[in-house]
């Protein structure tokens, strides 16, 4: 929130320029008595000129010189030398102009009219306005310098906004990510069984109400995990990597996941249940894919599951048999291999995924026992 100006900010410029005009116009008329036709002419031109300096700062600050140096008058001068200083960023310039209404004010008129002890007093005399052209000058300064401060700040303020605005949005991306890796592994794999145990009830089946029970339990099943393939790949394309927003399950639940699965599977080996959480949920979700690909794409097959611990490593494969049977055309997203990939890659580890030497399928993860992700 940007804080309120002071009063005197607030003030319309022209009404300012009418006071300084009437306050320099008052500085002359008190120094005018017995004045000559020029110096009231010189004065008249610095009162003027007062009414323009915000646009010609130098030039107005010129042609108060020879007022200065006719009358005794500093509010005119003084006038042009701060708006002078408020604009300019050349310091020559302003010691010059300090020095050059110094000389004006102290140098006697007419000039030739100046005997000795006249000159000598007139060069002790020019340090006196010289002194006090310094303070407009400074002030002038000053109030630059607030100016650019006051400008600076909004500067930082802008960036920290974008910056804010960057954060909430790496946060939205990652949150986006999150989405579609679980709706992947968890509501995806929930789907697909659905899809599998309609088709299998549908060819067992003799009863035609049940067979297109079956088949429409299938049918809305396929088109569910084809929205869900356009969901994910959505989610994903705006989304990076990133952690679970939810708790997620570990090796405890990988006997549960197994016998759920549908299919024949033998699990062998054993890890620590001490191992880091990151780690066991990489494990759970690799076995969860891997299954998933075989129910889908190798129907009839049997999984091998084996966990081991090596040196630096843990070491899960899951190893399916052909399919004996031809697989049911079910959509798939394409993104389960790449997401496992992803929860290693965050992990330091590896995964590979191929086919075997009979006609099998086989993905092994690799992390190391500290991982993190």
């Amino acid at each position: 929130m940007t804080a309120p100006k002071p009063w005197w900010a607030r003030v319309p410029a022209p009404v300012v320029d009418v006071v300084v005009v009437a306050v320099a116009a008052a500085d002359v008329l008190l120094s005018l008595e017995a004045a000559s036709a020029a110096a009231q002419s010189m004065a008249a031109l610095a009162c003027a000129a007062i009414a323009v300096r915000r646009r010609f700062p130098l030039t107005v600050f010129l042609l108060t010189l020879p007022a200065s140096l006719m009358r005794d008058i500093v509010f005119a001068p003084f006038a042009a030398l701060f708006t002078l200083a408020e604009r300019s960023r050349n310091r020559s310039l302003l010691t010059t102009c300090a020095v050059l209404f110094a000389l004006a004010s102290a140098a006697p008129w007419p000039l030739e009219d100046v005997s000795a002890h006249e000159h000598t007093w007139t060069v002790v005399y020019f340090f006196y306005p010289l002194a006090t052209a310094v303070a407009p000058v400074l002030l002038g300064q000053l109030v630059q310098a607030r100016r650019d401060l006051a400008l600076r700040l909004v500067e930082i303020e802008g960036a920290r906004e974008h910056e804010r605005l960057l954060h909430s949005q790496a946060v939205l991306a990652r949150e986006r990510a999150q989405l579609a890796r679980e709706m992947h592994d968890v509501v995806s794999h929930q789907v697909s069984l659905i899809a599998v145990q309609a088709g299998a009830l549908q060819v067992a089946t003799r009863d035609p109400d049940a067979k297109e029970g079956a088949r429409t339990i299938r049918s809305l099943s396929v088109d569910t995990l084809d929205e869900l393939r356009h969901m994910v790949t959505l989610l994903r394309a705006s989304g990076g990597h990133a952690t679970e927003l939810t708790p997620q399950p570990t090796l405890a639940d990988l006997h549960k996941l197994i016998t759920t699965s549908g299919i024949e599977t033998e699990l062998t080996g054993e890890l620590p249940h001490d191992i880091g959480t990151p780690v066991q949920r990489a494990i759970y979700r690799t076995v969860q894919e891997a299954l998933t690909n075989v129910r889908k794409h190798a129907p009839g097959a049997t999984a091998t599951v084996c966990l081991r611990h090596e040196p630096g490593a843990f070491v899960v494969t899951v190893t399916n048999t052909p399919p004996t049977r031809p697989a049911l055309p079910l959509p798939g997203s394409h993104q389960g291999l790449i997401g496992l990939r992803e929860r290693a890659e965050l992990l330091g580890g590896t995964l590979e995924a191929g086919t075997t030497t009979n006609d099998g399928y086989r993905v092994a993860l690799r992390v190391p026992p500290n991982g993190d992700a």
